[in-house]
This record gives C-alpha cells, sequence and structure tokens, in this order.
C-alpha cells in the first residue's frame, strides 16, 4: 500500500469518526476522547499487562481515582519513562508547590510522613512502604481485602495510585521511594489546577475546593472534609487553618 494511499484511508477514518460523534451530539474534545482513550487504554504488547483498575465508588472518584482535569493529566503520560514531563524530575519542584504538598501531608499522614499507612488497616505491609516495591504494594492491597490501603505520604488510594502509575508508566519494580511520592502528587495537585491558580486562570476557592476533594483532610469552606463521615474521614485543619497557611504559600494570588 502506498503512503498516499494509506493516509487517505487514515483520513477517512478520522473523518467517519467524527461524522459519527456529530450525528450523536457528541463532542469528542469535550468528552475527553482523545486524552481519556490515551489514559486507560495502555495495555501494548511490548508490555507486562497491568492490574485491570477496578471500578472507583461514587465517593472515591474525586479523589484521584479518575483525573479531575484529563487534559491536564494527559501532560505527565509517560513521565516515569521520559515523556513530556521527565525533565522535571531532575529539578527542584518551585518552593510554593514543596510548601503545599507538605501541608497536604501533615493533613493526610502526620507525623509518619512518606511511610504512612491508613490507620483503619488492619493488615499493615510487611515493610515500611519506602522500602517496597509498586508490584508489593499492589500485592498487600490485593492480598487484603475489605479494609483500607491509603498509603504513603499522600495517601494514596489503590484506585488513585494505580492510576497515576500507570498514566505516568512506573516500572512495578520501582520502590515506593519519597521522590516517586512526590512526583505523583505532582500530577494531583496539577489536576486539581495549580498552574491555572497561580496564572490567574482559577480562582482560589475552586483551587481550594478541588485539592479537598483529592485529599480528605482537607477542610472545605464550611470547615468539613468534602467526605466528612465517609470511611470514617473528616478534615484535620480548620478552614481558618487551612486558609491563612494557603495564604502565606500563596501571597500573590489573593
Amino acid at each position: 500500500m502506498s503512503i498516499v494511499t494509506s493516509l487517505r484511508l487514515t483520513l477517512f477514518s478520522v473523518s467517519l469518526l467524527a461524522s459519527q460523534a456529530q450525528a450523536n451530539s457528541v463532542s469528542l474534545i469535550q468528552n475527553g476522547f482523545f486524552a481519556q482513550r490515551a489514559s486507560f487504554n495502555d495495555a501494548s504488547p511490548s508490555a507486562p499487562q497491568q492490574p485491570a483498575l477496578a471500578q472507583p465508588s461514587e465517593a472515591d472518584v474525586s479523589r484521584g481515582a479518575v483525573p479531575l482535569r484529563p487534559g491536564t493529566a494527559s501532560l505527565f503520560r509517560g513521565r516515569a519513562s521520559g515523556g513530556l514531563f521527565a525533565p522535571v524530575l531532575t529539578q527542584v519542584l518551585p518552593s510554593a508547590a514543596k510548601q503545599l504538598m507538605t501541608l497536604i501531608a501533615k493533613a493526610e499522614a502526620g507525623k509518619a510522613g512518606y511511610d504512612a499507612v491508613q490507620y483503619g488497616a488492619r493488615i499493615k505491609p510487611s515493610a515500611p512502604p519506602t522500602k517496597m516495591t509498586i508490584a508489593e504494594i499492589y500485592q498487600w492491597i490485593d492480598n487484603t481485602p475489605g479494609q483500607p490501603h491509603a498509603i504513603g505520604r499522600y495517601q494514596f488510594i489503590p484506585a488513585t495510585l494505580r492510576r497515576l502509575v500507570r498514566h505516568q508508566e512506573v516500572p512495578h519494580d520501582k520502590l515506593f521511594s519519597p521522590e516517586l511520592q512526590d512526583q505523583l502528587a505532582h500530577q494531583l495537585l496539577e489536576e486539581a489546577g495549580l498552574s491555572d491558580f497561580q496564572s490567574a486562570k482559577m480562582s482560589r476557592a475552586t483551587f481550594m475546593l478541588n485539592l479537598a476533594k483529592i485529599w480528605a483532610g482537607l477542610p472545605t469552606s464550611t470547615g468539613k472534609s468534602y467526605y466528612e463521615g465517609y470511611a470514617g474521614n473528616k478534615a484535620v485543619y480548620t478552614w481558618d487553618y487551612f486558609d491563612s497557611h494557603f495564604k502565606k504559600i500563596f501571597p500573590a494570588n489573593g
């Protein structure tokens, strides 16, 4: 088949797909077709088959189990294996982002930090999380059903951890190190709107609410967790504390 013929067939297929979407009043862009297809259809002949994502519960959906903004999430695809954002791995995160991550971590993990495991887990991992590989953490999750499994400095729930690892193409033999945890959390910050907030494209109220939708230990403006009462969740900070410290981190963003 000639290159010209192949190109014509490709253009015809795209045109047909667009026509079908229009006929059904569906926007390929608004419905995240391109980003979502890249995000969730990760299997390839050359890579090991990844564990299937369990369907998150309604309350888990906003806790990072699915991206708040798929377009932003797509920027991090392949980050661990040389993707668009790979150079960031060798750089220091901006001071404001680091401070915000510390504020989140104190609410989520407390003094345990990167080795934190959800207090409700009856069966703990066999080793500190930072000494475990991604595969070992997945095995612990699979072997201990019926209990909470939030883990690490940012208390990643299983569905969120699996999505981020798949999306950034993190090898399963990689340690769940502080550096990797920060790397995964950075994607969640961007999905919540960090860059848009800092460039005045998103309001402070919206960004703070988005953060509370991901991290249950953070309060909404009501003073309660977005997931108050769900699986024992409650806000660790008062709204005044969270708001005042947030303003110290971002004094120029109102």
